[in-house]
């Protein structure tokens, strides 16, 4: 749970440096609780955590009627400072392929806070679809940075 704080926060760091839309101080309760529920998920390399993300399969809130349609939803992905830019997203990528896939899934979805140009690009390089923007209604629940925001919605087909 150290960690995921910790690369949580490095990330927090870099958006700030980036003007763009940063997170929140996480809880470590929130983590607890993905750990616990199995949506916590760690990639390694060397015997490095060098990414952590959350996933669900289940996001009315942002998704709305589309939440529907059965899918993996990734949220949180933080990467080690020393391992940005090696393109990790497409390694969860490939991983979420298989997990959706093993679990009769239809699509991966993502979202970011903001119009960020850089990382829509990003994300449509990996495979998804950018569907555009959407502003959030109720977000009763959801951490700070969702508060009265527009987000960007990205899927792919599993």
């Amino acid at each position: 749970m150290e960690t995921i704080l910790e690369l949580c926060a490095a990330a927090t760091e870099f958006q700030q440096s980036k003007a763009m839309v940063s997170w929140p101080h996480f809880e470590p309760q929130l983590i607890e609780n993905e750990i616990r529920e199995k949506r916590q998920w760690k990639m390694i390399v060397d015997n490095k955590i060098v990414c952590v993300w959350a996933i669900t399969e289940s996001d009315p809130q942002i998704w709305g009627e589309k939440n529907s349609a059965p899918a993996l939803y990734l949220h949180r992905i933080a990467t080690n400072p020393h391992f940005r830019g090696r393109n990790l997203v497409f390694d969860i990528v490939a991983w979420a392929k298989v997990f959706a896939k093993e679990r009769n899934l239809q699509y991966i979805r993502m979202d970011t806070v903001g119009e960020n140009q850089g990382l829509i690009s990003h994300y449509k390089k990996c495979g998804f679809d950018f569907l555009g923007l959407s502003k959030l209604e109720d977000t009763v629940g959801l951490p700070a940075y969702y508060h009265k925001a527009t987000v960007c919605l990205f899927q792919m087909p599993v």
